[in-house]
């Protein structure tokens, strides 16, 4: 499932860093990957427990493909991780530096949950 905007905000929005609702923390299965298209921009969610969630970018920074969605889950000491579905690289969710120290950092975004619905700041 692809979830989208009901709105399309402007570019302008974009640059100055928004909030945007995406959806319903209940839509967001724990520990299961989502895709957003927020302003053709693919993001990856990733509901980690009752309330937090976290945003990365859905492009994988070692092919290039939009695949993090369908990554693994995991955690390395307190911190969550998603581990890429393709080469297996694993990213921290909080900050989408590599677990291992070195190599292309996923981007990362920050996120809120306001009355039930997830935002995602771009």
């Amino acid at each position: 499932m692809t979830l989208q905007l009901d709105h399309t905000p402007t570019l302008a929005a974009f640059e100055d860093g928004t909030w945007y609702p995406i959806c319903r923390l209940e839509d967001l299965e724990l520990c299961w990957g989502e895709a957003a298209l927020i302003h053709g921009r693919q993001v990856a969610l990733f509901r980690v427990d009752s309330a937090t969630v976290f945003a990365v970018s859905h492009r994988d920074p070692v092919s290039g493909s939009q695949v993090m969605a369908r990554g693994i889950v995991g955690s390395r000491g307190q911190r969550f991780t998603i581990t890429s579905p393709l080469h297996k690289e694993v990213y921290f969710l909080d900050s989408g530096v590599p677990a291992a120290g070195s190599g292309t950092a996923l981007r990362s975004f920050p996120t809120r949950v306001i009355s039930g619905m997830v935002e995602v700041l771009v």
